[in-house]
């Protein structure tokens, strides 16, 4: 994985938008076109739309795509496995793996987005990060990208249509813009984590009755299956 501070970076497309936040994705945008020149290629119709933005509109955007009747959520718990129990204890070791590098999450979950992220490049484990990806990240930016994808937009977009008319016109035309920082990560992610993801190749329909977590023969460093279904 490339030392570049790349998933901080993304991470802040992800994130609320504050006033900085047009600065934050330029300087997400730099570093994949210098780094990452296909990822950077998909990014740029998300960010020189971003750019035209201004602070409510882009506030208006994050939230009808991820708080009010979300297109899709940045939870990977949820994203996963659901409203299965084993959503609470993916969650439990997540805020686990997030206290081992100081991170406090509140008032956001340990498994959002700007949360997984921002431990990718920290984590002391890289046998965990390699699994981690492969099997939750990876697969679950995956469904996230699909939640963009034809009739549930275009539903979403006739009821939201009088309220937000100009943002919806332009959705009309290219999508919902976040569309595109999903692929752009998900090229990344692919760069970086290639021979972990062809390691484990986990089966997408099959991840709610996957391993995780469970340490094999009490290793810190083993990580097996401890999602098993009844």
């Amino acid at each position: 994985m490339k030392n570049v501070n790349q998933y901080q970076a993304l991470a802040e497309l992800f994130k609320y938008p504050e006033s900085d936040a047009p600065q934050l994705v330029q300087a997400c945008q730099d570093l994949l076109d210098k780094h990452y020149p296909e990822a950077g290629s998909m990014l740029k119709m998300f960010s020189e739309k971003y750019a035209e933005l201004n602070s409510d509109a882009r506030e208006e955007l994050y939230t009808k795509t991820f708080d009010v009747q979300p297109i899709c959520y940045l939870d990977f718990g949820y994203v996963i496995f659901g409203e299965d129990y084993k959503r609470g204890s993916f969650l439990l070791h997540m805020q686990q793996e997030q206290r081992k590098i100081n991170r406090e999450c509140s008032p956001e979950l340990p498994d959002n987005m700007y949360h997984m992220l921002n431990l990718l490049p920290v984590h002391p484990d890289r046998a965990f990060v390699n699994e981690l990806v492969a099997k939750i990240v990876v697969p679950g930016v995956k469904i996230m990208i699909r939640e963009f994808e034809g009739t549930k937009v275009q539903l979403k977009i006739k009821v939201l249509k009088k309220l937000h008319n100009t943002l919806i016109q332009e959705e009309l035309n290219i999508g919902n813009i976040y569309q595109f920082a999903f692929f752009a990560l998900l090229k990344v992610l692919e760069s970086d984590f290639v021979q972990a993801i062809e390691q484990y190749n986990p089966e997408e329909e099959n991840l709610a009755s996957q391993a995780f977590f469970e340490k094999k023969n009490n290793s810190k460093n083993q990580l097996v299956n401890n999602f098993q279904t009844n």
